[in-house]
């Protein structure tokens, strides 16, 4: 019987957990596997019933980037083959960075190359201290380019300066410390503190949280000028005249819980 690449499962509450299953490889990452992934976020994205998403990798490895065999393929390849491959992976980065729910990664062990490209594009990322990160493309002469926009905006461009550069396997307190993950979680623990932020994060309104996930990207980086100011006045000003905003007031004055809310 032939391994599923992906393996999903949906709670009752609303929470999918999303597993790469290529243990045997530490999870890398081939033409199938990314288009299988695309494929699931973005049957997630569109299934009403799903309020949080948690992705995580089978095995000792979250993911350990590109898979040799590819790697091997795509030495043969023409430019125009290359970059049609480079679109798919840049595709499935843009899925999971633009993924309306929230996103949790959960790191339990090696995350290489694009592994870390899929953790800086969650919306939280946590990891054991057995996690250990590299941005190692520089040893093939190759260059993080799909991942860059999503790994920058997570640790910021002077560690990426460092780490793009270097090549150097770094640990899952350092990566904490630069900002590409949250928490570091003790062995053991990792999947169940996954679970209470899931739990904390059905508490809070669907359409409330996908529009503030909206918003950080639409002031990021932007200069504090009028435009900028208008344009999260008219964001609150919708906000709060939505049926969820009226819901969410209601209830908190009412001193009940909103019509969200699930239970833990």
């Amino acid at each position: 019987m032939k391994q599923s690449l992906i393996l999903t499962r949906v709670d009752g509450q609303g929470r999918a957990v999303v597993v790469m299953n290529r243990p045997e490889v530490h999870n890398a990452f081939d033409d199938v596997l990314i288009s299988a992934l695309t494929a699931e976020l973005r049957r997630l994205e569109a299934d009403p019933d799903v309020r949080v998403v948690t992705l995580a990798g089978a095995g000792k490895s979250f993911s350990a980037g590109a898979d040799l065999g590819w790697m091997r393929r795509m030495a043969d390849y023409s430019h125009a083959e290359n970059l049609a491959d480079a679109m798919a992976l840049a595709e499935l980065m843009r899925t999971l960075d633009g993924l309306t729910k929230p996103t949790i990664a959960l790191v339990q062990g090696a995350a290489y190359g694009g592994g870390v490209g899929l953790v800086a594009c969650c919306d939280i990322a946590l990891a054991t201290p057995r996690a250990g990160f590299c941005l190692s493309e520089v040893r093939l002469g190759l260059i993080p380019a799909v991942i860059s926009p999503y790994v920058v905006a997570a640790m910021g461009p002077r560690a990426a300066r460092r780490f793009f550069l270097t090549a150097e396997r770094f640990s899952a307190d350092e990566a904490l410390r630069i900002g590409l993950v949250h928490e570091v979680v003790a062995e053991g623990e990792l999947e169940q503190r996954g679970a209470d932020l899931a739990n904390q994060l059905l508490q809070n309104g669907p359409a409330a949280m996908s529009a503030a996930k909206d918003l950080v990207a639409a002031v990021a980086r932007r200069p504090l000028d009028a435009d900028l100011i208008a344009d999260t006045a008219e964001r609150i000003s919708a906000t709060r005249a939505s049926a969820e905003g009226k819901e969410g007031l209601g209830a908190f004055l009412e001193k009940r819980q909103p019509a969200w809310a699930k239970g833990s």
